[in-house]
C-alpha cells in the first residue's frame, strides 16, 4: 500500500550480527532479494533508490554501511562506536520521510494539497485507521487528521467508506460529540492540553459513533467535507465458524461461563477492538453464533482467549465464504498467495503437498546459496486448512510459511487434503486406562492419556485405515484368579498427540466439533449416538450413489 501511494521506503535489516545473516550480507544475496521483492510489488524507478540500514536491535547499533556492519558483527557488540546508536534510524526518518501533507479544500472544487494553511476555516476530516472501545471513554477511533482541526466538544458526523455495502458517503450519518482528544507519547496515550489537534496530527478521538468501522471518515457536523476520504479496502474474511454452548456430557464441569447468551455477548464485545472479526446471528440455530475471520489462526487465538476467561463452548468445522460472480453467475471462492521458505531437500515435499489435492499453483521458485528454497503459490483458502501443522511435520519444522488474501476466483471444485483417515471414537463413559490404550496403540495415533475423562462420541485417536472405528478405552484388566503368561509384562504406551485449537480447526471432519473448556480441548462427533451416526452415514452413501448414477 505504501508503494502504491508513491512513497519511498527505508529498509532496515535487523539481526545483522547473526551468523546466518553474515553470509547473505557478504554475498549480496539480501540486496538482490530486496530488489526482486520491490520489483514484484510494482515499485517505480525512483522507489528503487531506497536507503538501506543494517543493525541489531538487541545490540543497540545501526549503520548504513554494509562493510561497517560486517566489521561490528565479526568483532562483537563490545566494539560498537558511540556514533552507531539507534539515533541513526531516527535521523534517517527525519531526512527521508517527508513531513505530513494535509488536504486543503479551499475555494477550489477539486482541492489540492499544501503543507500548511488556516486549519480553522477548513472542514475537519479524519479517516479511522484503528477502532477500539474503552469501558470508561466509550468508542475510540485513531487516525491522521486529513484536513481542518478538531477540539474537545466538537460535533462530528460519520461518513461511510466509499464502496462499502451501506455506502452513504454523500449523506450525513450518526452524529456525536467529541469527548476527548488523545495522542501517543512513547507507549502511553495522554490527553492533549489544550484539547485541540490540527491536520497532519495522528490522534485518538473518544466519543465516536458506535457504528464506526475502519476506513470510515469522521467530519464536522456544521462544516462537513463533500465526500468521504478515499481509503484502501480491508481484506475480507475468508472463513466462518459456528460458536455455541457446550452440550456434551461433561458440560459445566470445568468452566464457569457456559450459556450460549454469554458466549455470544463475549463474541460481540470482541468486535469492539478487533475490526478483522465479524459476528452474525445463525439463521438455522438460534443457540449458535457465526464468527467470520481471516484464517484458522485468528479463530484459534480468539478461542484461546475465551477459554482462559472461563468460557466453555463448541466450534463447528470452518466454512469457506463463497460469492457469486455478478457477470457469469458462477461460484467464486477466495484465493491466497502463499510464500514458503524451506530447506532445499524438502522443496519437492512442499510442492507436492500444495499442488496436489489442495489444488495450488506454483508461481515462482528460487534458491539461495544457504541451501534454502523460496516458493510462491496461489492456493484456494480451502486448501490451506490444516496445512500449517502438516508441513511443519513433514519438513521437520524447517518451513516458514506466510499467506495473505489475493482475490476471489472461480471455484476449484471438490478438494481433499490427501490425508483423510478415519477416527477412533470412544463408546463408553469413564477414565481411559493404560490397559485399553496399550492394546489400541497399534491401530492408530492416540489423542488421550491414561486417566483422561472420555465419553461416547469423543474422538480419542486417528485410525490407520479409512473409516471410523468404535473403541472402548475405559476397559480395565480383568481381576481374577486366572494366571497368564503376560501377567508381569510391563506395558509401554507412546505419548498421546496433543493438538491446539488452531490445529484441530483444520483437522476435524464435517461431522465433528471442537469442545473447548478452560482445562481441556476435545474433539468429538456432532452426534454422540453411534446408531444415529451409522444411519446418517448409510443415508449419505445412498445419496452419493444416486448422484453417480445420474
Amino acid at each position: 500500500r505504501a508503494l502504491s501511494l508513491g512513497l519511498v521506503p527505508i529498509v532496515v535489516l535487523n539481526k545483522a550480527d547473526r551468523s546466518e545473516s553474515l553470509g547473505r550480507l557478504e554475498s549480496g544475496q539480501t540486496e538482490l532479494d530486496l530488489m526482486d521483492l520491490f520489483e514484484a510489488l510494482g515499485a517505480e524507478a525512483d522507489q528503487m533508490e531506497y536507503r538501506t540500514l543494517f543493525g541489531s536491535a538487541r545490540g543497540g547499533w545501526i549503520t548504513g554501511d554494509v562493510d561497517v556492519a560486517l566489521k561490528v558483527a565479526n568483532d562483537g557488540v563490545e566494539n560498537v562506536p558511540e556514533a552507531m546508536t539507534m539515533r541513526g534510524l531516527l535521523d534517517a526518518i527525519l531526512e527521508d520521510i517527508p513531513a505530513p501533507s494535509v488536504h486543503w479544500y479551499g475555494s477550489s472544487e477539486e482541492g489540492g494539497e499544501k503543507q500548511e494553511g488556516d486549519f480553522g476555516s477548513e472542514p475537519f476530516s479524519m479517516t479511522a485507521t484503528t477502532v477500539g472501545y474503552d469501558s470508561y471513554l466509550g468508542r475510540t477511533a485513531t487516525g491522521r487528521i486529513y484536513s481542518g482541526q478538531v477540539t474537545s466538544g466538537d460535533s462530528i458526523t460519520l461518513l461511510r467508506r466509499q464502496g462499502s455495502e451501506d455506502d452513504n458517503a454523500n449523506s450525513s450519518g450518526p452524529t456525536t460529540q467529541v469527548s476527548g482528544v488523545f495522542a501517543n507519547r512513547g507507549v502511553s496515550r495522554v490527553a492533549l492540553d489544550p484539547a485541540v489537534a490540527y491536520a497532519g496530527d495522528i490522534i485518538t478521538l473518544t466519543g465516536c459513533p458506535d457504528t464506526i468501522r475502519v476506513g470510515d471518515t469522521l467530519t464536522a457536523t456544521k462544516n462537513p467535507v463533500p465526500v468521504a476520504v478515499d481509503t484502501p479496502p480491508l481484506s475480507p474474511p475468508t472463513l466462518s465458524c459456528l460458536f455455541g454452548a457446550n452440550n456434551g456430557p461433561l458440560a459445566g464441569k470445568e468452566g464457569t461461563i457456559v450459556t450460549s447468551s454469554r458466549v455470544r455477548a463475549r463474541l460481540v464485545s470482541e468486535t469492539d477492538n478487533n475490526v478483522t472479526i465479524s459476528v452474525e446471528k445463525c439463521e438455522s440455530d438460534a443457540e449458535k453464533t457465526v464468527v467470520l475471520g481471516r484464517g484458522e489462526l485468528q479463530i484459534g487465538i480468539l478461542v484461546e482467549q475465551m477459554r482462559r476467561e472461563g468460557y466453555e463452548m463448541i466450534i463447528t468445522p470452518p466454512q469457506i465464504l463463497t460469492q457469486t460472480c455478478p457477470v457469469t453467475g458462477n461460484k467464486l471462492e477466495p484465493y491466497e498467495e502463499v510464500v514458503v521458505d524451506v530447506d532445499a531437500e524438502y522443496a519437492g515435499t512442499v510442492v507436492n503437498a500444495l499442488t496436489g489435492a489442495r489444488k495450488g499453483v506454483l508461481v515462482e521458485m528460487s534458491d539461495d546459496k544457504q541451501g534454502k528454497t523460496q516458493m510462491k503459490f496461489e492456493v484456494p483458502s480451502r486448501g490451506l486448512l490444516g496445512f500449517g501443522p502438516e508441513i511443519a511435520t513433514v519438513t521437520r519444522g524447517t518451513a516458514v510459511m506466510h499467506h495473505c488474501y489475493l482475490e476471489d476466483r472461480e471455484h476449484a471444485g471438490t478438494m481433499g487434503t490427501g490425508s483423510e483417515r478415519g477416527k477412533l471414537v470412544c463408546n463408553e463413559l469413564g477414565k481411559a486406562t493404560l490397559f485399553a490404550l496399550e492394546s489400541l496403540s497399534a491401530r492408530g495415533t492416540l489423542f488421550v492419556a491414561p486417566g483422561d475423562m472420555v465419553y461416547p462420541g469423543m474422538v480419542v485417536g486417528e485410525n490407520n485405515k479409512t473409516g471410523d472405528l468404535e473403541v472402548n478405552v475405559v476397559r480395565a484388566k480383568a481381576t481374577s484368579n486366572m494366571r497368564t503368561q503376560s501377567k508381569d509384562e510391563k506395558l509401554y504406551l507412546p505419548p498421546p498427540k496433543r493438538m491446539s485449537v488452531e490445529e484441530l480447526i483444520g483437522y476435524m471432519s464435517e461431522d465433528e466439533v471442537i469442545e473447548v473448556t478452560p482445562q481441556s480441548v476435545r474433539l468429538r462427533k456432532l452426534e454422540l449416538d453411534a446408531g444415529v451416526r451409522e444411519r446418517a452415514a448409510r443415508s449419505k452413501k445412498k445419496q452419493m450413489e444416486a448422484l453417480k448414477q445420474n
